[in-house]
């Protein structure tokens, strides 16, 4: 390939591709903003009609800087985490298949917003150890296009990639959704092969560091979740 040839090449991916990247990340960045806001509003709002009813249940809201938000439900923690870089979908998926990201290659680079399940105790009493869940995340690209991907009703309820701008009703609608879909997955016993055997250091250990390691599916596959 002749230098100017290589040096087109390039200018061509910086002005269309690199710039693309660079476009996306700031309309991710401004929706995860938004997010943060209607996520304190959600707070203010449900804790009105809670407070008279039991403080204990009140919600709790943390900005935990750029690229991260925690809702504290009860018993659980929903942490919203942004990724800083932007992604492509690979050939095979689903997205590829829309007419507009066929009309439009570039249509297809995504930031993500991801949405953990955890169990607040996990972090009140710093086990270290016990482990979250990802329930749903959120692509979103340049033209701010979204699509949803999770469990049950996160999966399914937002299925229009190309079709609608993501806003503020959206926004509220799927944490509200992932905040059902928290409150309904329950921390069940694990089974007792996996947990009835310890040695004296295991359980010091674990004793000394706060290290039992608890999740909502802990001893499960977490698909065993899909089954109605």
């Amino acid at each position: 390939m002749e230098t100017e040839e290589k040096k087109d090449k390039i200018l061509k991916q910086l002005t269309e591709k690199a710039k693309t990247k660079q476009d996306t990340y700031k309309q991710v960045l401004e929706v995860f903003n938004s997010l943060k806001d209607i996520l304190q509003e959600i707070v203010e709002d449900y804790n009105k009609s809670i407070i008279d009813i039991d403080k204990r249940l009140l919600l709790e809201y943390t900005d935990k800087g750029i690229f991260e938000a925690e809702l504290k439900i009860a018993g659980d923690v929903l942490v919203f985490m942004m990724h800083s870089n932007i992604f492509n979908f690979d050939r095979d998926h689903g997205i590829r298949k829309i007419s507009y990201v066929k009309n439009n290659e570039l249509a297809a680079y995504s930031g993500i917003i991801n949405i953990y399940n955890f169990l607040s105790d996990s972090f009140k009493y710093n086990r270290m150890e016990d482990i979250g869940y990802l329930i749903g995340r959120i692509f979103i690209n340049k033209d701010k296009y979204y699509y949803v991907e999770g469990k049950r009703q996160l999966g399914f309820l937002y299925n229009n990639f190309g079709q609608a701008v993501i806003d503020k009703k959206a926004l509220k609608e799927i944490i509200e959704t992932a905040i059902t879909y928290a409150l309904d997955f329950d921390l069940l016993v694990p089974p007792y092969d996996t947990v009835k055997i310890a040695s004296v250091g295991q359980v010091n250990q674990k004793i000394n560091d706060s290290r039992i390691k608890t999740g909502k599916r802990l001893g499960f596959q977490f698909n065993s979740d899909d089954v109605n």
